[in-house]
């Protein structure tokens, strides 16, 4: 499927078919995905949590307890479920692995090219460190990016998904013990096939014009 008739037919899935599984070796390349995503700087502030299993999920779904408990279906019925998280900080050791890692992957032509990309890198983190004073935001964003990239993903690989921002973070960061990893959860997909009960399936898309959400300059 083209890219833009996946955008086109792509919805939030409101109930799943829970005797379905998505294949592995489709999920690998929704995973290929999210890793290779974009980010500000290169910076990758994410790690991803995966439950394939029904009691993987389950954990994942005690923190849909209480005024979220209306998600705990989408949780333990889909094929898969991804916990979206986000570095709290850019520590030392994040910003010092990307560097190797550029490095082995042949990024830099030499060590003057190595040397700007560290310092443009820990620039950006600085200004948004000290100077607005909104790193956890700024990084949260880039998480957001790859969100964006899975959800499109999963459609072109034609694959339901629901993004859901409705649980309580504490509770999946205790389960998980994000915040002693410098991380904190941010937002979960579930990935699967839809059931007949998902309402959103059948409904048309509906969009601004473009006329309403574009302006053309000369």
């Amino acid at each position: 499927m083209d890219i833009l008739s996946a955008a086109k037919k792509r919805h939030t899935a409101k109930a799943y078919d829970s005797a379905r599984r998505i294949p592995e070796e489709v999920m690998q390349q929704v995973y290929d995905l999210l890793r290779n995503s974009a980010s500000s700087v290169n910076s990758q502030p994410w790690h991803f949590i995966v439950a394939n299993t029904p009691e993987g999920r389950a954990r994942i779904a005690k923190a849909t307890q209480g005024g979220y408990v209306y998600n705990a279906a989408k949780v333990n019925d889909a094929s898969h479920v991804i916990v979206l998280c986000a570095r709290v900080d850019m520590d030392e050791a994040h910003m010092d692995a990307l560097l190797e890692q550029e490095e082995r992957d042949g990024r830099f032509r030499d060590a003057q090219a190595r040397a700007g990309q560290d310092a443009t890198r820990r620039g950006y983190v600085n200004q948004h460190r000290y100077g607005t004073k909104d790193v956890a935001q700024w990084l949260e964003k880039q998480v957001y990016l790859a969100l964006g990239t899975a959800l499109v993903g999963a459609a072109t690989l034609e694959i339901d998904a629901t993004p859901m921002e409705g649980f309580d973070q504490k509770i999946l960061d205790a389960e998980f013990g994000l915040n002693e990893k410098g991380l904190t959860s941010l937002v979960l997909v579930s990935f699967g096939y839809s059931s007949p009960a998902d309402f959103n399936a059948g409904l048309p898309k509906s969009r601004l014009t473009q006329e309403a959400t574009f302006t053309f300059i000369d």
